[in-house]
């Protein structure tokens, strides 16, 4: 009986090891889409597309402005490059650095950002989320 049981429970741990594997591969491959899809908005789409982004918690806590909007409809992205990609910080958050380029459609005078993104997994939904909001495109004095 005692090696039934050792069977069982090895059988058991590793059918559990198989599942986190299959969720932390889920998990990942959901961040490389969600990733993914965020350049491809801020790239080609506006800003007001990639507040969809946003965690909601976020969102409700900072409300984007339509002054903040109108800043935000002044400028094209002509780069968007993401390095080395995503660091994960914990089991649940990565974080980001992204060289943004932006073209003042008024002026055509181009300048490059930095933005710093975290990103938070939420187990629940199993959806990627920005927390640290959309790129500050405010220019430094």
């Amino acid at each position: 009986m005692g090696h039934r049981r050792t069977f069982l429970a090895a059988s058991a741990l590793a059918l559990l090891m198989i599942l986190a594997g299959c969720a932390t591969d889920r998990r990942d491959r959901s961040l490389q889409t969600t990733l993914t899809a965020y350049a491809a908005t801020v790239r080609w789409g506006t800003f007001a597309q990639a507040v969809s982004f946003l965690d909601p918690a976020y969102r409700n806590a900072h409300p984007l402005s339509d002054l903040d909007m109108a800043r935000y409809r002044q400028v094209r992205v002509s780069e968007y490059d993401a390095g080395n990609g995503p660091v994960p910080v914990g089991k649940y958050k990565v974080k980001q650095v992204v060289r943004i380029g932006l073209i003042n459609v008024h002026t055509q005078t181009e300048r490059t950002i930095i933005d710093r993104q975290t990103w938070r997994y939420d187990p629940d939904t199993r959806h990627w989320w920005l927390t640290s909001g959309l790129p500050d495109i405010t220019p430094s004095q």
